[in-house]
Parts: C-alpha cells; sequence; structure tokens
C-alpha cells in the first residue's frame, strides 16, 4: 500500500521508539516454538496475525507513525540478524533475557540489571556478510497494512562494536575499526534496500552511548585498553557514515540507560557527552530518554544544534503509572529554558519490551500512555 498521507517526519511532534508489549498469544507462540512444539510457519503466522493487530490499534489511536512493535524479534539487538560471521553474538542475544530474567517477575518496580553487554561480547567467526535482509521483508508486511509511515528500527554500529569481543576476534579482523568498516557497509547495504521501497523513517538504536558516562563502564572500557572518548568518537563517525546521502529518509537516533523488563543497567547525565554527541550525531532526531533523575536536568539540551529535534522521552516504560498531561507540560516548559519548542518533540522514554517478557506494564497502560502523549503534543506545539 502506498501512503496517502504525508507527514514531515522530521518535525513530527511525537514519536515511538519501536518495541511494543508482545501479546500472551505471541509469546505463547515463541515458546512453542522455542520447546519445538511449533513450525518457523506457524510462528510465523502468529507474527504477522499480532502484527496486523496493533498496526490496527496504532492507527485507531491515531498514532502518525506506525511500528511493528518488534514482534519478529525476541530482543531489539536481532536486528542485525541474518548476517555471516555474528552466529555467536546473535544466538547470546537470543538467550540473554531468558538467562537474566528478574527473580521479580510479579512485582512494579524498577531497580538495576546487569548490561547484558558486559555479558555478551563474543567473537565474529567470518567477515561480515549480508544473508538476508529482515527488516526489507518486515517493512513491506507492515507497510502493507496502513497508509501511515512505517518506522524501522537498527540497531546501530555503537551498540554492536560494545558487543564484539576484539582480542578473540583478531584472526579474522586485525583491528575494531576493519569491523567496524564491514558493519557500516553491511548497514548500509541494508538502508539501501529499504530506501528502494519507500521507507521513509529509520530509527537506530544506540543506547550504548550512556555507556560513557556510567562508571562501571567506563571502567570496564578502561581494564579493555580502550579509551572512551576516542572511542565514542569513533562510533559517531561510524553511524554518520551508515546514514550518509539517503536522501528522503529521515533518521532518529535512541539514547538510553537500558530498560529490560523495567529494569535499568547504566546511570550518569547527558552533560560529559552532550556537546560532541548532540553536535557530531548527523541523525535529525534525537530520542533522549529523560523519565528519571538518572538522566540529570534539560540543561544539556543546550548543545542541540539547528536544524536538529529533541524528542524527550519524558513518559516512562518501566512502570504502569499514566502521566499526565499537566506533568509533560512542566517539563516541557523546563526543557524549553534551553532549547526553543520548535525544536522538541515528545515520546516514550524506550520501547515497552526490549526483549520478549516485555515491561511490567499493561498493553491497556501502554496505549494510555501513548494516548497521554498525543493529547500532550496537541497542546503544547498546536500543529
Amino acid at each position: 500500500m502506498s501512503l496517502g498521507r504525508h507527514i514531515d517526519l522530521q518535525s513530527m511532534r511525537v514519536d515511538l521508539v519501536g518495541s511494543l508489549l508482545r501479546p500472551q498469544e505471541l509469546k505463547d507462540a515463541f515458546a512453542r516454538y522455542g520447546e519445538g512444539k511449533a513450525t518457523e510457519t506457524e510462528l510465523k503466522q502468529a507474527q504477522d496475525d499480532a502484527i496486523r493487530e496493533v498496526v490496527a490499534r496504532q492507527a485507531a489511536h491515531d498514532l502518525p507513525i506506525v511500528v511493528d512493535g518488534e514482534f519478529r524479534r525476541t530482543s531489539f539487538m536481532e536486528s542485525f540478524a541474518v548476517v555471516a560471521g555474528v552466529e555467536e553474538w546473535q544466538a547470546g542475544v537470543k538467550t540473554y533475557h531468558e538467562s537474566l530474567k528478574r527473580s521479580d517477575d510479579g512485582e512494579s518496580t524498577t531497580h538495576r540489571g546487569q548490561d547484558p553487554i558486559l555479558l555478551n561480547r563474543k567473537r565474529v567467526t567470518q567477515r561480515l556478510k549480508l544473508l538476508r535482509n529482515a527488516l526489507l521483508d518486515d517493512f513491506r508486511f507492515t507497510q502493507s497494512l496502513t497508509d501511515r509511515p512505517v518506522k524501522v528500527t537498527l540497531i546501530g554500529p555503537d551498540r554492536i562494536q560494545q558487543c564484539y569481543d576484539s582480542a578473540a576476534s583478531r584472526s579474522v579482523y586485525p583491528s575494531t575499526d576493519e569491523f567496524l568498516r564491514d558493519v557500516v557497509a553491511v548497514e548500509r547495504q541494508m538502508l539501501e534496500q529499504l530506501a528502494t521501497v519507500g521507507c521513509h523513517y529509520v530509527g537506530i538504536d544506540g543506547p550504548g552511548y550512556t555507556a560513557y558516562v556510567d562508571p562501571d563502564s567506563l571502567t570496564a572500557m578502561r581494564a579493555r585498553g580502550e579509551e572512551p572518548m576516542a572511542t565514542m568518537e569513533r562510533s559517531i563517525r561510524a553511524d554518520n557514515e551508515v546514514i550518509a546521502n539517503f536522501p528522503g529518509v529521515t533518521f532518529g537516533i535512541h539514547i538510553c540507560r537500558g530498560n529490560r523488563q523495567s529494569m535499568w543497567h547504566r546511570e550518569g547525565r547527558y552533560d560529559a557527552i552532550a556537546e560532541k554527541l548532540f553536535n557530531g550525531l548527523n541523525h535529525q532526531r534525537l530520542l533522549l530518554e529523560y523519565d528519571t533523575e538518572r538522566a540529570g536536568n534539560f540543561e544539556p539540551l543546550r548543545f542541540v544544534p539547528k536544524g536538529k529535534l529533541a524528542v524527550l522521552g519524558l513518559i516512562t516504560t518501566k512502570t504502569g503509572r499514566v502521566e499526565s498531561v499537566d506533568e509533560l507540560r512542566r517539563r516541557i516548559d523546563k526543557a524549553a529554558r534551553y532549547l526553543p519548542l520548535e525544536q522538541m518533540a515528545l515520546s516514550p522514554q524506550c520501547g515497552f519490551a526490549s526483549s520478549l517478557r516485555g515491561n511490567l506494564l499493561s498493553e491497556e497502560e501502554q496505549f494510555r500512555k501513548l494516548d497521554v502523549m498525543l493529547e500532550t503534543a496537541r497542546k503544547v506545539w498546536k500543529d
């Protein structure tokens, strides 16, 4: 289905990060497939049915863009999949959310959990090569269901290199720079195919940029002999190379502190990295976690240059309490002391289900939060 409406994606006042809570029927289908009790065809049918339903529900709530909820993935990091050489890493991605699952599943609280990347660094087994662009199939199916633009999400080079065990991979890649060049080449191939079939909005997942202000992550980097700021600057260059020269495609990048099963994994304010990060990244939309004090105040927004839009992640996806329009407007007013309103938008702080299990809130609470987001945006920007 071709797009039947024009939406200015670069200045759009709301956003979705990407993942949505999987319905229980879909979780059950994944479980049956994992136990060998369902075929791949049966799993795909369950995914198709769930995506049809969630796309219709997003349209019913009048969201200007649509996502497939990442319903075909067990984790957001599976977007860099069906790539030769990363089999061991992807096997870890498929299992870490189970091996690190919360022991307090029934509670609605949030607390710090182990960052999976600190446990999941894996070697590559051969030079990277795209075997199949799963994102292309995902986009085509979802776009066929709606006349609204479909947002596609892809993990960025920074997080990929954080998953990469460079010491164990030297027989394949003598240097991380050489590895990142192939990451960029593979991701550009994926994006070129998406652009060809009419994808207009791609969200890059860059949660690991907060590692450069998180004390534990900084300690781990230095123990590996890395200089954190040099590593961050290299990642910014790689991220920019991935998205360069795609006219007609809007790029957003999402930065958070971890979100798995309502836990958080990193802490630290944006202050120390904001100038380099906000100015350095070439993405038109910066989706920034801002739902707790861990993110600090809004002062770093003064470094967002003209021509970019800061999407404030003020709505938490970690708990079921639904924010009010008034409290969101007050926080936006505070942010406007440092950045003009016309350079801001509003979103949830992260996806609602970074992994298959999802966060500790209900689907009804999830959509109530999205309704509040839309109402707030109408009242604040009046456009």
